[in-house]
């Protein structure tokens, strides 16, 4: 027998053109981030317990305070109620419905199993960070064509700076959630999330504006992410005018802060 007959045959001599394609591997970085985004924006727009925080929740406050005589505000309340409306629709996804949600991923290895997989960890991290955004988008169009309807009338002007800031609260509250839910038990995320939900709802002058706040509470509403933020948006959205310089110092710091801190304390498990 000779060694042609011998060798062993290649491998494009065993199997035809084609059968192994696509190739098995990691794909493309590109196309893993648009499916994880895929998959986390579905998750958050289907969990009940979020959308009752981030979209009936807001929802019912625009419609209520703009129709109920609460606080003094100018005709049309609805101006002046869109702004802090925006701000909570933005700390409900962003801080409350991404704490719980990382809390029981880690409790179920959710984490832990994802990151054994070919998904690089940027992926994981901006496939959320990119759903949170999608979302606060999506809040934004739906709270603001219910505004119109309501008699919302904005500075035109202002609804392009708007948009940067929707992102910056995003990303600020985002972080705060990460450091919540990265590091304690998911029953305490629970429960810490809603309250920490509450305090900045109601002392950062979202449910009530902040010179309608008691004694020092105004004061104390503009150093919170949530007043800083709901003051940004009024600048811009009422009045016409770019922001000061506090309401953004005041992002940033709590942003600097909370994202520190929760790339030291966040665990998988």
């Amino acid at each position: 027998m000779n060694a042609e007959a011998n060798a062993t045959p290649e491998l494009g001599a065993q199997f035809p053109a084609g059968t192994f394609t696509p190739k098995p591997g990691r794909g493309r970085p590109l196309r893993m981030l648009l499916a994880q985004t895929r998959v986390e924006a579905l998750l958050i727009v289907r969990h009940g317990e979020q959308a009752l925080l981030t979209l009936v929740i807001p929802l019912a406050l625009l419609v209520g305070l703009s129709e109920l005589h609460i606080g003094d505000l100018p005709e049309p309340r609805v101006n002046s109620v869109v702004p802090r409306i925006l701000a909570l629709a933005v700390m409900s996804t962003a801080f409350t419905g991404q704490a719980i949600a990382l809390g029981f991923d880690r409790r179920y290895g959710v984490l832990k199993r994802l990151s054994a997989t070919a998904l690089p960890r940027w992926t994981l991290i901006s496939g959320r960070v990119l759903a949170t955004l999608l979302v606060v988008a999506l809040q934004a169009v739906v709270l603001g064509v219910v505004a119109v309807l309501l008699g919302w009338s904005p500075h035109l002007s202002g609804l392009l700076p708007a948009v940067p800031l929707l992102v910056l609260g995003a990303l600020v509250f985002g972080a705060a959630g990460v450091l919540v839910g990265g590091a304690l038990r998911a029953e305490i995320v629970l429960a810490l999330a809603n309250a920490i939900w509450f305090v900045l709802l109601l002392a950062g002058g979202l449910a009530l504006p902040a010179a309608d706040l008691p004694g020092p509470l105004g004061t104390l509403a503009g150093f919170l992410p949530s007043g800083a933020l709901a003051a940004a948006l009024d600048a811009v959205l009422v009045n016409g005018t770019l922001p000061g310089p506090q309401p953004v110092l005041v992002l940033l710091a709590w942003g600097a802060v909370c994202g520190a801190a929760a790339v030291r304390t966040t665990r998988l498990t």
